[in-house]
């Protein structure tokens, strides 16, 4: 593809970070990698940053996106939660930044908009779109690796190539 551009998209956490690298030429993405982070609960929460970090640099280094696409946090009830998955996002996004790397950010309703038309779809039918839409046999799993092809797919759909 003459016009492609690579895009990491990221599903943000920190028992699982959910990662997507498609190719993208402005009307077909085309799957290039993608599954997940994981760190162990019995781990010191700085050991988890370090190794997110760390398989996210080499994501960087072996893929070599020209942007990434991050889900934007939103409040839970669970305050804890919410600020350690703001950690992990922050150690992802620094990764990106350090190379100067654009990141966009996409609301869950931005990417159930973009990829099935619709704002309020279900988890299920996201995930067989974004399935469709890849021309994969099955679901990716874990579900957080197809969730962060759907946030690189609502960046491409979102973002003017040419």
């Amino acid at each position: 593809m003459a016009n492609t551009i690579r895009i990491l998209g990221i599903d943000p956490g920190y028992a699982i970070v959910g990662f997507g690298v498609l190719d993208y030429d402005g009307v077909r993405f085309v799957p290039v990698e993608y599954g997940a982070v994981l760190t162990d609960a019995g781990t010191p929460f700085p050991e988890r940053l370090r190794a997110i970090h760390e398989d996210i640099e080499y994501i960087f280094e072996k893929f070599r996106p020209r942007c990434m696409a991050i889900e934007r946090l939103y409040f839970t009830t669970n305050q804890k939660t919410a600020i350690d998955v703001a950690q992990a996002r922050g150690v992802t996004v620094l990764s990106a930044a350090k190379r100067g790397i654009p990141v966009s950010e996409y609301t869950p309703l931005q990417v159930k908009q973009s990829v099935v038309g619709y704002g309020k779809a279900e988890k299920h039918q996201v995930m067989e779109m974004t399935r469709q839409i890849l021309g994969l046999v099955q679901i990716p799993k874990p579900d957080d690796a197809a969730d962060a092809l759907a946030i690189a797919i609502c960046h491409g759909h979102t973002t003017r190539f040419g």
